[in-house]
């Protein structure tokens, strides 16, 4: 039988990335232009188990769609990956007349909602993480800002790097996927990218290509390193040790979380967050909404979270052909 939806939760969950804020404008007021009451969930699950709960109006999200980080906060919750956690938050939903929720946030995100949805609390996902690392889409909310900034900060380090004849290795974010490393490394010109889905060889895939480079006239060295790869320090002092090149380290970390979203971000976000109301509104629960060939669709949860992703061999053949 379908379930009445009255009210709807929405809530960010997992690491922040720009473009949430718009996604949450658009849940609110798509919900509030059809008719639906909102509820904002502050830190995410963790928020959902305590009651950090508020109603949201439609002035509620004005001046946000530009702004970066998520105006509900967000936190990782141990308590909600227990059984005991996940049935509180069930509880707390029906205290607060919650009918269904909106998800923001990665696949971590979304197994918490499979959970809920599990224990009649109907969701939707939202796909809101700068690694692009969730299986079901192919592009997530907060990657091309992600990338943009990382490009930027790049391209102003080439300039000492230049200056200097030096080698500049670059740790970006990406632990188990090398979707920003690949894509801002092409961007900026790097002599080698690496990333975890292609174990690397630093003699082949950096030394020797620094010798080839050095013999054509070129003195200066990008290297660009997914976090999940290891550590930019230590890979710096091989590179120095082998080469006699200086070599220095430069980690961007979280920087590249924050900053006002891009076009793309926020207009995928938008557009994901009205279709996330839309389908609660025409009864169709438990699914993710995603992106496949630039148009909006969505998956069943379970469907979305046991697919897979690969990254594009071809793009690691343009990086290594074109950076010499």
């Amino acid at each position: 039988m379908m379930k009445e939806i009255k009210t709807i939760g929405v809530l960010t969950s997992g690491g922040d990335a720009p473009g949430m804020n718009a996604a949450v404008r658009a849940v609110v007021r798509t919900a509030i232009s059809k008719g639906f009451k909102v509820m904002g969930i502050r830190h995410g699950y963790n928020g959902l188990i305590t009651g950090d709960i508020y109603e949201m109006e439609l002035r509620s999200v004005s001046e946000i769609i530009h702004r970066g980080g998520t105006i509900l906060y967000t936190a990782r919750c141990l308590e909600f990956k227990t059984k005991e956690g996940q049935q509180k938050a069930a509880d707390r939903c029906k205290e607060y007349g919650i009918d269904a929720l909106v998800v923001i946030g990665g696949d971590g995100s979304f197994r918490g909602a499979r959970d809920l949805a599990a224990l009649g609390i109907p969701c939707i996902g939202i796909p809101g993480t700068i690694d692009n690392d969730i299986a079901c889409s192919e592009y997530t909310i907060g990657y091309d800002t992600a990338m943009n900034t990382a490009v930027e900060m790049i391209d102003k380090l080439r300039d000492t790097t230049q200056s200097h004849d030096r080698c500049s290795v670059v740790e970006v974010m990406g632990r188990n996927a090398g979707y920003i490393a690949l894509n801002t490394g092409i961007a900026v010109g790097a002599l080698s990218i690496l990333i975890p889905e292609r174990p690397y060889d630093i003699e082949r895939d950096i030394i020797d290509r620094m010798n080839f480079t050095q013999k054509t006239g070129k003195h200066h060295f990008i290297i660009i390193v997914a976090e999940g790869v290891g550590r930019a320090q230590d890979i710096a002092n091989e590179i120095q040790a082998r080469t006699g090149v200086d070599s220095r380290a430069t980690v961007l970390g979280h920087v590249q979380r924050g900053g006002s979203p891009s076009l793309r971000d926020r207009v995928t976000a938008s557009s994901m967050g009205f279709q996330a109301v839309s389908l609660l509104e025409k009864g169709i629960y438990n699914r993710v909404v995603a992106v496949s060939a630039d148009k909006i669709v969505d998956y069943d949860i379970d469907v979305a979270l046991s697919m897979h992703k690969t990254i594009d061999t071809n793009m690691i053949d343009v990086a290594s052909t074109i950076s010499i």
